[in-house]
């Protein structure tokens, strides 16, 4: 298992190593002991996710207040999706900065996500199933988006046929999200993740 961290402090891509025959296949995709060296605490396991999508699907860009956050471990095990973490966090020195990880059931990569950080994703086949283990379970209130086609963040999504969810395609703007206080503070992120190294 190789750990590769992105642009974007606090998300890391994961390879694991894949050992095949003629019956198949067997792979670790998550080891809490590996994961809490690379990220410095361990990750809480408090809810597990499914999602599955139709071609030129176009989900988030998700995120959570922190504290707590909802940090992701994002496995794709069926089809392709192209992985898309963004920093929102304000005050970050890349703010804004978005990164893409091609997930699929050839390679079996893994994204680390975490808290403060937004998520999403662009299905590239039909059946993408996306599976994903979160350190805090789901807090409607708690839980935000912003736009995913917003032009200020520039995400270049791989279709000219996005398929949003009326959630998302009502999202804020990137400036309208900063104006009203919705988006994570950085300096807040930083102190809650060295919390979770003491305890």
């Amino acid at each position: 298992m190789k750990f590769r961290e992105l642009s974007i402090p606090g998300a890391f891509e994961v390879t694991p190593q894949q050992h095949g025959d003629p019956r198949g296949l067997f792979m670790e995709w998550y080891r809490f002991d590996r994961l809490e060296e690379v990220v410095g605490h361990p990750l809480r396991l408090a809810q597990g996710n499914l999602s599955v999508s139709a071609k030129d699907v176009v989900r988030g860009i998700h995120f959570a207040d922190v504290p707590p956050g909802q940090a992701k471990y994002v496995s794709c095990v069926r089809g392709a999706v192209l992985d898309v973490i963004v920093d929102l966090r304000v005050g970050s020195p890349a703010f804004g900065r978005w990164e893409f990880v091609r997930l699929d059931d050839v390679e079996r990569k893994s994204v680390y996500i975490a808290e403060g950080l937004g998520h999403g994703f662009c299905a590239l086949t039909d059946d993408a199933t996306l599976s994903y283990v979160c350190s805090e379970t789901y807090n409607p209130t708690g839980e935000h988006a912003v736009h995913p086609l917003d032009p200020d963040l520039g995400i270049e999504w791989p279709t000219g046929t996005p398929q949003l969810s009326a959630r998302d395609a009502a999202a804020p703007s990137l400036a309208e999200a900063i104006s009203s206080g919705l988006l994570p503070d950085y300096e807040k992120c930083v102190a809650y993740t060295e919390s979770l190294r003491t305890r």
